[in-house]
Formats: C-alpha cells, sequence, structure tokens
C-alpha cells in the first residue's frame, strides 16, 4: 500500500460538517495527494474511511477515487442499515 493511502487511513474515517475547516481542507488534501487509480487493496481499504455525512463534497472525493481502482469494490450488496455510501459504491459498480 502507497504511503499517501497509509497516511489517509490512519487519521479514520472522514470528519462530519462539524469539524473545523481546517481539518476538512486537510483531509481534502490528503486524498488529493493520492495518485490514480487505487489498487483493490488501497480502495478496500479506503472504503473504511465514509464518514456520517458528506463532509461538504469530501465524501464525494473520496467515493470517485475508490471508483478509479477494480471494480467492483464491494461485491456483496450492503445491509439494509449500511451508511449511503457504501450503497452508492455498490450501485454505481452495477449492483451485481
Amino acid at each position: 500500500m502507497r504511503p499517501e493511502v497509509r497516511t489517509f487511513l490512519v487519521d479514520g474515517p472522514l470528519p462530519d460538517q462539524d469539524a473545523s475547516e481546517e481539518e476538512i481542507e486537510r483531509r481534502d488534501r490528503q486524498l488529493a495527494a493520492i495518485p490514480k487509480p487505487v489498487t483493490a487493496e488501497e480502495a478496500l481499504a479506503l472504503v473504511s474511511c465514509f464518514g456520517p455525512d458528506d463532509c461538504y463534497g469530501v465524501a464525494w472525493t473520496l467515493l470517485h477515487l475508490i471508483e478509479t481502482g477494480p471494480n467492483p469494490v464491494l461485491t456483496t450488496r450492503p445491509a439494509r442499515d449500511a451508511d449511503e455510501w457504501h450503497r452508492r459504491l455498490y450501485d454505481r459498480a452495477g449492483g451485481l
């Protein structure tokens, strides 16, 4: 796994919209530093980094980054109570 991905993963899930502007910008810069495409291993690890909301659009950036890797990342339908980002990833890959 590349260091840029590990750096992002160490900080855990994206914060919610109540986070400071600096924190949201920092996480956005971390994502921008990850070279595309991501590997299958990296994409699967990044799936765990979605937060409770869209984090002012940063979650969309994360979703698009994950989609640069081999698809589908999620091969089984997410549970009914799964967050919207896991459902979107699954549905956008064709909903096997």
